[in-house]
Parts: C-alpha cells; sequence; structure tokens
C-alpha cells in the first residue's frame, strides 16, 4: 500500500512535468481516490477543489497525461507525476502553466500560447 501524507483536506500537491524534456507542466491536488485511478489507469486524474470531485485530465478537452512515472518526495507529502502529455497542459492553451517569469521588476510571458483555449472548451 503507497502511503503518502495527506493534508486535512484529504488532499496531496501533484507537480506534472513531461517526462522526456522535464519542463514542469503544472501542479494541481490529488485526493486518495485521484491517486488509486491514476495508478489503476495510467492515465492522470486529479481532484478538483472548485467542483469537489475527481478531475480526469483531457475528459473535455482531450488534452491528456499518461502517467510514466508516479514519485514521491521525501516527507510523503508532495507527488511529482512524470507524464506524458497529449497536447498543452493549461487550460490557458499554454504548453505549461508557468509560462510567466518575473523580469526586471515585473511578470512577463516567456512562452507563446499553443492553441485557443475556445477551440478546447467551446
Amino acid at each position: 500500500m503507497l502511503e503518502l501524507r495527506f493534508d486535512e483536506n484529504g488532499l496531496i500537491p501533484a507537480i506534472a512535468q513531461q517526462h522526456d524534456t522535464g519542463e514542469v507542466l503544472m501542479m494541481a491536488w490529488m485526493n486518495r481516490a485521484a491517486v488509486d485511478e491514476t495508478l489503476r489507469t495510467g492515465l492522470v486524474c486529479y481532484f478538483s477543489r472548485a467542483r469537489k470531485a475527481l478531475w480526469r485530465k483531457g475528459e473535455i478537452s482531450g488534452q491528456t497525461q499518461r502517467l510514466v512515472d508516479f514519485r514521491v518526495d521525501c516527507d510523503a507529502d508532495t507527488v511529482l507525476l512524470m507524464v506524458d502529455q497529449t497536447g498543452v497542459a493549461c487550460h490557458t492553451g499554454q504548453l505549461s502553466c508557468f509560462f510567466r517569469a518575473w523580469r526586471e521588476g515585473e511578470l512577463v510571458t516567456i512562452a507563446e500560447r499553443v492553441v485557443d483555449p475556445r477551440a478546447l472548451y467551446g
């Protein structure tokens, strides 16, 4: 049995990283059911705090994440998901949710949008 330390809300932070390039794609939350489903199916599933329900990555947009490796940090309170991302990871149409950086005193966009989010979500 995989021993993880979930917070008081039953959640654990999950960082998704592209397995072959090392690019950090996104951070989301998982509960026990999301972890179990991800490990069972090989398709990444998160927990949506807004909807209070499981969120299967790509179920609406088609932008799925196939699990390559499931890693746990030293305190067992954060997971690192090495994934094979299909399409973009970010709901804004960016490849990664981390497309902005602090440069010379301001937050600037450092990567171009890959796809219009209206094409993904209608």
